[in-house]
């Protein structure tokens, strides 16, 4: 069974989704027969690729609100992803443009290391509040989890290396009906937009299994 999934590292849901669909596929037993494929999806392609403030500064300034209402909502998304185990310490978070971690993202799954590399950047981000648009910085994750050196450093110094896989990601997203994330397509034939309750997941993936 292949799940492809659209995703966003710096997408709260995202991370939340895929420790949901992590459960539902544990709790069902079928940790061998799932293979999770990694789709790139840039929740703002505009923003720029030098980092510029803290992310709450920057949601608050796009959606026009108070900080008060920002830290209000992500108080609420921090309580949900708590409920998942995982910590979110989004006044770290440092806004920037995720399109260099996408590109490391397409040379991990080469490498057969697509699912380690999205969580390891899901946890700097949310986590550690590390600036996962600097080459630097990805570098240091790509090693982590296990990218030789000699490949990271030719990812730093070729900045278009990846970017046509990237590109075909975010094309047949389009094509799809990708417009938010996280959004799941199993084995081609059922979709499942948000990071939705486990119960929910199981249930596809049941219904799939009887096609």
């Amino acid at each position: 069974m292949q799940i492809e999934i659209w995703s966003d590292v710096v997408c709260p849901f995202c991370y939340i989704g895929k420790r949901r669909l992590e459960k539902s596929i544990r709790e069902m037993g079928i940790e061998n027969e799932v293979e999770l494929i990694w789709k790139s999806f840039l929740l703002d392609p505009q923003a720029p690729t030098e980092t510029s403030g803290s992310s709450l500064e920057y949601l608050s300034g796009k959606k026009g609100w108070s900080m008060e209402q920002t830290l209000e909502m992500t108080d609420r998304v921090t309580a949900i992803a708590a409920e998942e185990g995982l910590v979110f310490n989004m006044q770290d978070t440092k806004h920037s443009n995720t399109l260099q971690a996408y590109r490391l993202i397409q040379l991990a799954k080469e490498k057969g290391l697509a699912d380690e590399m999205e969580e390891r950047l899901f946890k700097a981000y949310f986590t550690e509040g590390k600036n996962i648009g600097d080459l630097e910085v990805l570098k240091a994750l790509g090693a982590e989890v296990g990218i030789e050196e000699s490949v990271l450093k030719h990812f730093s110094a070729e900045k278009d290396a990846y970017r046509d896989k990237v590109d075909a990601d975010l094309y047949e997203g389009s094509q799809v009906g990708v417009s938010a994330v996280p959004f799941f397509v199993i084995d081609e034939k059922y979709a499942i937009s948000g990071a939705q309750p486990v119960e929910l997941f199981k249930q596809a993936l049941k219904d799939c299994q009887k096609v």
